[in-house]
């Protein structure tokens, strides 16, 4: 039974459980990254940007879960002999791959809480080292296993609000909005999808392609079309880069937008984010965020004395959010606080 306003746990170690859009998802950290060197094997370097690389060619899987995956593998190969070395060890690579892409909230918050989760035991100080690393390895493999099951906990998670009949705004491409819609059709549910274009990037058809294969009825909107459009939908569904203290998102740009019509509208939005999104951030307004900007293409040749506005995402104030859809439970956006607390604990 899902608990409106409370974390739901769905795994045995809550409350610890546990791109940006493609434009930021599909980047590669380069190999002359500063710090990249973090241990030995077998007198090989082992480098914690190539085992990032590495994950990251699965196409399925997030920025920060490939970051988390490479941070466990930093413990296995670490030769260090003490536990002081290797969270120093650690910490290196954990910096370094945040270095790698400064403007990615998630990556961010992915290495943060993989540092939390893994070392914070006292119960360490009492153990030989060898035994205390191979706890350290069982705990990264473990929060690994979950951040990779968060998507599809999510989207179980969400079935029960979406109904037959209905219609759902969706902004852009999002992995775990795909995983919601794609269970909802395989599970026969009827319903369309209006998939907004989604500049600067348009990643929206990219996602209404992914519907089209899935026979979903899905309707192509130009983003300035959303208002025009909001009357005919029963529910808004996005994704998030990021799920800040006051419990609202940082998501790609027009985001914020759609969610003021729609709650000018009585329309519900929800957000489905996984935990290891979560980051102790609070921006206060638009401006108050680290810049993530994307070229545009607008076709034609824009005079060199006319500004262009690259920013690609925006903040969105947790008033104009329904709920939050996560892997701890489903949330209202005043819970969020609370349940940063427990994970950053």
């Amino acid at each position: 039974m899902v608990v409106y306003g409370h974390a739901q746990p769905t795994t045995p170690w809550s409350p610890a459980t546990g791109s940006l859009r493609p434009r930021l998802q599909s980047a590669v950290i380069p190999d002359d990254s500063t710090d990249t060197t973090v241990a030995t094997v077998v007198g090989k370097p082992f480098s914690v940007i190539d085992e990032f690389n590495s994950w990251r060619k699965q196409p399925e899987l997030a920025e920060a879960v490939a970051a988390i995956r490479a941070l466990a593998a930093v413990i296995r190969n670490c030769e260090a002999t003490t536990m002081m070395e290797l969270e120093i060890e650690l910490k290196k690579a954990s910096d370094s791959l945040k270095s790698g892409d400064t403007t990615s909230i998630s990556l961010t918050a992915g290495c943060d809480l993989f540092m939390r989760y893994v070392t914070r035991t006292s119960a360490l100080e009492y153990e030989d080292f060898d035994s205390a690393k191979s706890r350290l390895i069982e705990r990264a493999e473990k929060f690994g296993e979950i951040s990779c099951k968060a998507r599809r906990i999510i989207a179980m998670l969400s079935q029960d609000f979406i109904f037959d009949g209905c219609t759902i705004l969706v902004h852009g491409f999002s992995r775990v909005v795909f995983e919601v819609l794609k269970t909802a059709a395989q599970s026969k549910k009827l319903f369309r999808v209006f998939c907004t274009e989604g500049r600067p990037d348009r990643s929206g058809l990219r996602l209404s392609n992914e519907l089209a294969k899935l026979d979903v009825p899905v309707k192509l909107l130009i983003d300035s079309a959303v208002a025009y459009t909001m009357d005919e939908v029963d529910m808004v569904f996005v994704g998030a880069d990021g799920v800040v203290e006051s419990g609202g998102i940082i998501n790609m740009m027009g985001t914020f937008q759609i969610a003021l019509v729609a709650h000018s509208m009585n329309k519900p939005v929800y957000v489905a984010a996984e935990s290891y999104k979560f980051a102790r951030l609070y921006p206060l307004d638009q401006k108050d965020m680290v810049p993530a900007l994307c070229p545009i293409d607008f076709g034609v040749p824009i005079p060199s004395k006319v500004e262009v506005e690259t920013s690609a995402r925006d903040y969105t104030p947790p008033q104009y959010l329904t709920l939050l859809f996560t892997d701890l439970g489903v949330l209202t956006p005043s819970v969020v606080s609370d349940e940063l607390i427990q994970l950053y604990l």
